[in-house]
């Protein structure tokens, strides 16, 4: 059986990872993918990733890196992405990894203005999810995790803008019948959006926002969460009903 692979673009911090472990765990918890499934393909400390074909599918995880940065590692991965889509290859990407998928595929990533976007936010499902055959059960609006500094300015061509919050326009793409991305983090718990914002509450006083209100206003997303299972259920990663 072909794997699932996991690209690890980068690593929680220590104090989170610490109390609430790592990505790849939460994206297999996520996703529902059952752990004999999963290859952890860590291409930022220089794994190799299979050819394309080789893999069921992907899920291409977040970073503190930068996709401005330009990093070998990274534009290595972007070709891979565009290798990936040529194959059809289920592929689901998340904060950097959806913003290192649009880059692969001729959009634009630059900086949000106004500073990061962080904290449980409100996502607006917009008309185009109607007929996506995984974001057309979101209701018209749901809560979501963000923290980003980085975002798709520009989407490639072809894509379609399904989800958008109130400063990003761009939370959930649609690149072809098998690929998506969303700026929100799925993956993460309240507890670990808690977490980020106690790491960063002095980047957001710097940048005029209220952590304590913004630690406030986290609440559970399992609306987001379920857009995990919902991709990995559909192409056959994960196994169980679907009641998402």
């Amino acid at each position: 059986m072909k794997p699932v692979l996991i690209i690890r673009t980068g690593r929680a911090p220590d104090a989170i990872r610490a109390r609430h472990g790592d990505f790849p765990h939460w994206f297999r918890l996520g996703a529902r993918l059952p752990p004999q499934r999963v290859q952890v393909v860590d291409v930022a400390a220089g794994d190799a990733l299979p050819p394309p074909r080789a893999a069921a599918g992907a899920i291409i995880t977040g970073s503190a890196a930068m996709v401005t940065e330009r990093a070998p590692w990274s534009e290595r991965a972007a070709g891979w992405i565009r290798d990936a889509m040529d194959a059809d290859l289920p592929l689901f990407g998340v904060c950097f990894g959806h913003q290192l998928m649009a880059h692969a595929l001729g959009g634009r990533v630059d900086y949000l203005h106004g500073g990061r976007e962080i904290g449980t936010q409100s996502i607006e499902r917009l008309d185009a999810a109607a007929s996506d055959p995984l974001a057309d059960r979101l209701p018209s609006s749901f809560r979501a995790h963000t923290t980003h500094e980085q975002s798709v300015l520009e989407t490639p061509p072809g894509t379609i803008v399904l989800a958008r919050s109130a400063r990003d326009p761009h939370q959930l793409l649609r690149y072809g019948p098998h690929a998506l991305s969303t700026q929100f983090h799925p993956e993460f718990s309240a507890d670990v959006m808690r977490a980020y914002i106690q790491r960063k509450r002095a980047d957001m006083r710097r940048e005029g926002s209220d952590p304590q209100h913004c630690f406030r206003e986290v609440a559970a997303t399992p609306i987001a969460r379920g857009l995990l299972y919902r991709f990995a259920h559909r192409h056959g990663l994960s196994p169980g009903v679907d009641r998402h």
